[in-house]
């Protein structure tokens, strides 16, 4: 790796705002808030203004003529390296910062090196020129980190001046100089490709109004890819929608996390000629999970935020309340893509931000609005904008913590810490516990959390009932043996709608999740005590907090448990237990793995955890997304006998959790009913009430 430093001079070895600002209005605001009168004065650092330059005369009755704003997109090269230099001082929302990303061209191929930002630089504008000067921000050690723009000011007749970038060290010695041409008035750009299933029944989204109902902000027509324009970044759609058959899978297809995951692996695998700044969406009809769930981003492990599903069973439609919801659920999920975390998540960033639960933003959830009026609120007051922070980000973020297939959604090293704390006032009527099946697990077995939320109000309590971590409003946080702290990310997001439910005092809400793998891979990969404790976000925004409970981890003691830690514990076979089985090529080494535990080790209990993971995967018509325009979808059809085989095997085991197990038994009678056996349907059926009395009288004693 090259130890030059592109700095260095040897190189041989947050208010809304929707209409344009030039970079004049900036200057003078500035000087307004600084109590200065002649906006040439340095808006912040430096006293001594640049010299303006006497205009020439002008007829009084002259129009003056307008000049171009300098903000946009620059791109230069001196040596072996180029410069990408992004100016943020004018146009529409300015930021006042100034970035940039270095790239290293040797040969034929070009190479990421490093970004920079300028957080709070100095500007100086005159009549002729814009300067801009700070002390930036790397990601390398830069040798010469003072960096000042110079900008000839052009009429909007001319063409866009270049920008010219000089590095110099802090004590003012100069170093690289970098002449950059102007190349776009957009900060980012990126290739979006959008494919529509055939059985969506209602049009895809193409724009709304924003004046079609109250809102915040001026009324004009937005699209997803105008939306991020106003962001200041360039969607590029693909030419045409293509539309993805998928008559061979029968009527009323669903699609599951484990199909959509294959059908990403796929397509992006083949889909070699934009493996960067480019993402995948796929408007699809309805998911496994019911209407309620409106779309998931996927984040794999390796290729990370490269697409994204949206569900029209739930969102579509034509009126203006679907078309509203279509533009947000869209926007949200690519927002996702970009590394953007939800407005009440910013902690779980790197360095942890300030959570925004109030935030206007469409990384927001309406429904969960905390503010007064709720979700009517929301909408009412919602400008369809980022909010500042955010748009800093998509703008200015470090190349690899927003390029789509960079860095993952990274944990802070103090993250959690405060989660671990015992609240210091909880007047919200909840209580919100969890709980495992058993008292500890084997090294590389399964960890499944159980949570229940109730209440103590004796008139009962209006609560949303989305407990799954997967869908982003219960946060669950690991203290490991070492002492580290991390929040538990789900290999897959869910943006969910409105699912409320009012619960009495002697109510509760089951669900199960399986927490051993996610974003992060295995979270309980070494032998030792665990501690644990979820949050609840409730619809007043109260943080419900659980109690913090231990789950230990054994060691391996014989030859055997060695083997199946070792069988069990790895990126495949965690994603296998996440997604409940695939059929996925990429996956291939994680099956074979599970195929070794039930050759060698048939009667071991950890065999039923493969057998559910197989036996519900069999138990679907397995579609998957390929590149062939001819085709598009191949369909695996179910297999009935096999599945039924496995799962009265689980069931007969006893060793699943009583949530999982009734998923289990569930999917079991569906099995049964397709093959026509009623009275293996019966059986089931009674064992799933038997499990539900048993499970609320649990709940109860707890």
């Amino acid at each position: 790796m090259s130890q030059q430093d592109p700095t260095s001079i040897d190189l041989t070895s947050s208010d809304f705002s929707f209409g344009e600002m030039s970079v004049d209005d900036i200057a003078a605001i500035a000087a307004i808030e600084a109590g200065i009168s002649d906006p040439t004065h340095p808006i912040e650092g430096e006293t001594a203004p640049i010299p303006s330059i006497p205009p020439l005369p002008i007829a009084p009755t002259a129009i003056p003529i307008a000049k171009r704003p300098v903000s946009g997109r620059y791109r230069g090269t001196l040596g072996s390296f180029q410069l990408e230099l992004r100016v943020d001082v004018d146009r529409t929302r300015p930021m006042k910062r100034l970035s940039g990303d270095f790239f290293q061209v040797s040969g034929g191929t070009t190479t990421y090196f490093g970004s920079f930002i300028v957080d709070a630089p100095t500007i100086k504008v005159t009549a002729s020129q814009v300067v801009i000067k700070g002390l930036g921000s790397f990601t390398f050690a830069a040798g010469s980190p003072v960096i000042q723009v110079t900008i000839q000011r052009k009429f909007i007749f001319q063409p866009q001046a270049p920008a010219t970038v000089e590095f110099f060290t802090k004590g003012g010695v100069a170093g690289a100089t970098y002449t950059c041409v102007f190349e776009s008035v957009y900060f980012r750009s990126l290739r979006l490709e959008t494919d529509q299933v055939s059985d969506v029944v209602t049009p895809i989204f193409s724009s709304y109004n924003t004046g079609s109902l109250p809102s915040g902000g001026p009324a004009r027509n937005l699209s997803v890819v105008s939306s991020y324009a106003e962001a200041g970044i360039e969607m590029i759609a693909t030419a045409g929608n293509n539309v993805i058959n998928i008559d061979e899978a029968g009527a009323g297809a669903k699609w599951s996390n484990s199909e959509l995951h294959a059908s990403m692996q796929k397509h992006f695998t083949l889909w070699q000629d934009l493996p960067q700044w480019a993402v995948w969406q796929v408007v699809a009809q309805l998911h496994d999970l019911g209407p309620g769930l409106y779309g998931i981003m996927f984040d794999q492990q390796g290729k990370q935020r490269q697409g994204c599903a949206v569900f029209h069973q739930g969102i579509g439609g034509e009126t203006a309340e679907k078309l509203r919801l279509q533009l947000y659920t869209y926007v949200h999920e690519l927002g996702h893509s970009f590394n953007l975390l939800h407005s009440w998540q910013k902690s779980l960033a790197t360095p942890p931000g300030t959570n925004r639960p109030l935030a206007l933003s469409w990384m927001n959830y309406p429904f969960n609005y905390p503010g007064p009026g709720g979700e009517a609120t929301y909408w009412s007051q919602f400008a369809f904008q980022f909010d500042n922070e955010e748009v800093i980000h998509l703008r200015h973020a470090f190349r690899n913590n927003i390029i789509v297939g960079g860095n993952d959604f990274a944990i802070g090293s103090g993250l959690g810490q405060e989660v671990m704390a015992d609240p210091i006032r909880d007047e919200s009527g909840l209580t919100f516990s969890i709980s495992t099946n058993q008292k500890s697990f084997a090294l590389g077995e399964p960890v499944v959390l159980q949570l229940m939320l109730g209440t103590t109000a004796a008139g009962g309590r209006r609560v949303h009932t989305w407990l799954h971590p997967n869908c982003g409003l219960v946060k669950i946080v690991i203290r490991k043996p070492s002492g580290a702290v991390v929040v538990y990310e789900p290999l897959i997001d869910h943006l969910v709608g409105q699912r409320e439910s009012t619960i009495a005092r002697d109510d509760v809400i089951p669900e199960s999740a399986y927490i051993g793998y996610g974003k992060d891979g295995f979270y309980f990969d070494q032998p030792g005590n665990y501690r644990v404790r979820a949050v609840y976000g409730a619809l007043d925004g109260s943080e419900v907090f659980s109690d913090i409970i231990t789950i230990r981890v054994r060691y391996p003691v014989t030859p055997i448990e060695e083997e199946l830690a070792a069988l069990f514990i790895g990126d495949k076979q965690g994603s296998l237990l996440y997604l409940l089985g695939s059929d996925d090529e990429s996956l291939r080494s994680g099956n074979d793995a599970f195929e070794e535990v039930l050759a060698k080790y048939p009667k071991h209990a950890m065999a039923n955890y493969v057998r559910m993971v197989k036996g519900i995967n069999a138990s679907r018509d397995f579609k998957t997304i390929t590149d062939d325009r001819e085709t598009r979808v191949i369909v695996r059809p179910a297999e009935l006998d096999e599945s039924a085989k496995l799962l009265t095997a689980v069931a007969d085991s006893n060793i699943l959790d009583p949530v999982s197990a009734q998923m289990s038994l569930s999917c079991l009678a569906e099995v049964q009913a397709k093959t026509g056996d009623e009275d293996a349907v019966s059986k089931t059926f009674s064992k799933i009430s038997a499990m539900e009395v048993k499970t609320l009288r649990s709940a109860a004693k707890k």
